[in-house]
């Protein structure tokens, strides 16, 4: 039996240690209602259709805010420029700032839904929660975007990638770096 346990638990490790090898976007979900405000650091984030606009989203069942996010029934993804990462470190819990001073840090503002918007996001995206799904750890949340608001500047991303934080330069910068290093006269 001894075997089997720890097969499972260099499986779950092993597991672990892949899933920090694939890159992944990182975004701050904040939700607002009935049972109040709260935001966290998420890379489980991902596309479902275009027809309609829908994204899945990932919470960890052991996160107080889980509940609160199902009892508001509506949620933002906010999407991460590398600028905003002591963001994602506020809101990932790793800087111990209380959840009310994550929120008085930034430029916040009320959306659509009276979701919080982080602003100078590259993207932030509201909707509301038409399903949820419990697998395993975490529940599975189907979101059906209904309001989505681009930053006009851009920036680059900010991914999490091995463990750690990292800025993806953008694709238009990198062209212009390249055009301009090209035009140069040697």
């Amino acid at each position: 039996m001894e075997n089997t346990a720890n097969n499972s638990d260099n499986t779950r490790t092993d597991f672990r240690n892949a899933m920090a090898r694939m890159g992944a976007a990182v975004n701050i979900i904040t939700s607002n209602g009935e049972t109040g405000r709260c935001g966290m650091t998420a890379t489980a984030v991902c596309s479902v259709s275009d027809t309609p606009p829908s994204v899945l989203v990932c919470l960890n069942r052991s996160s107080a805010m889980n509940a609160v996010f199902k009892a508001n029934g509506v949620l933002c993804i906010n999407v991460l420029s590398a600028d905003q990462e002591s963001h994602a470190r506020d809101f990932a819990g790793m800087t111990g700032v209380p959840m009310e001073q994550r929120f008085a840090a930034g430029n916040w503002r009320e959306g659509i839904l009276q979701l919080p918007l982080l602003g100078h996001a590259l993207a932030n995206l509201q909707g509301r929660i038409i399903s949820t799904e419990e697998v395993g750890s975490h529940t599975v949340m189907i979101v059906a975007i209904e309001k989505i608001d681009l930053d006009a500047d851009g920036g680059d991303s900010l991914v999490y990638f091995d463990r750690l934080f990292h800025r993806v330069p953008r694709q238009q910068v990198a062209a212009e770096q390249t055009a301009a290093r090209d035009s140069t006269p040697s």
